[in-house]
């Protein structure tokens, strides 16, 4: 049920012309979705959980990921469909012209979000063939109303160059490391400051890394603890999960 709708309800109830039972089956029957062909998408849940619904676009067709974004541009600020090829785009520009396609991300959006969130977000890659992934989480955590900051090719292979960023790490209010290979920078970022850090496996590496499990078995095993971890190349998973954090910390 929508906000508009809410009110009126309640407003009903205060009034003296619904009862409180009456209005109880009206919430419950509200159901919250949408029924198109194939897809029940959730105009509301911004509203409920503070993140919109995102549209995952591998399986769906082209028109179908621009009908459900179309339905949720109606009530929600921002509309995400994250993997979306460039046929996708062509499809949903031609439905809402005022698409975006961010393609390292390969992420379509539509608006941002109006909420504020709390300080800036680091997203750290351990090489530069990580950018795509570091790109989803980057511009999922700025869409949705962070302030972002991006350091690249930083990984343990030349590991000065992490710690000529020292001050940089320390001014953040959450980091999100992003790694393939031997997959430990998280680590060695969990060692030098006290704020949360996310870390992100990615299929970057040759055989014996295993598509990213190599990355991801390291990062789970991290001896610095409190480290979350997110699936492999979920970068935006990782860009939602920093916002919910940040979203804590506003004043």
């Amino acid at each position: 049920m929508r906000e508009p709708e809410l009110r009126a309800l309640l407003r009903q109830v205060q009034g003296g012309e619904l009862s409180v039972e009456r209005a109880l089956a009206s919430l419950h029957q509200a159901r919250g979705f949408i029924e198109l062909a194939g897809a029940k998408p959730e105009p509301e849940r911004s509203a409920r959980t503070g993140i919109p619904e995102v549209v995952y676009c591998p399986g769906k067709s082209p028109e179908q990921v621009a009908r459900i974004m179309e339905q949720l541009s109606r009530s929600e600020s921002l509309v995400l469909a994250s993997r979306a090829t460039p046929d996708d785009f062509q499809v949903v520009r031609r439905a809402l012209p005022q698409a975006v396609y961010h393609d390292q991300a390969r992420l379509i959006s539509l608006g941002r979000s109006r909420e504020r969130r709390g300080g800036p977000i680091l997203v750290l890659t351990a090489g530069s063939s990580d950018i795509p992934v570091a790109e989803e989480a980057a511009v999922t955590a700025e869409l949705l109303g962070n302030d972002l900051w991006r350091l690249f090719d930083v990984g343990a292979a030349g590991v000065h160059r992490l710690l000529a960023q020292r001050d940089k790490l320390r001014q953040a209010q959450v980091l999100i490391t992003i790694a393939g290979m031997d997959g430990v920078l998280p680590t060695l970022v969990a060692g030098l400051v006290a704020q949360p850090v996310i870390a992100v496996p990615t299929s970057v590496g040759y055989g014996a890394s295993f598509q990213g499990l190599a990355a991801l078995l390291t990062m789970l095993s991290s001896c610095v603890p409190g480290v979350a971890v997110v699936n492999i190349d979920n970068g935006l998973g990782a860009g939602v999960l920093a916002s919910r954090i940040n979203r804590l910390n506003l004043p």
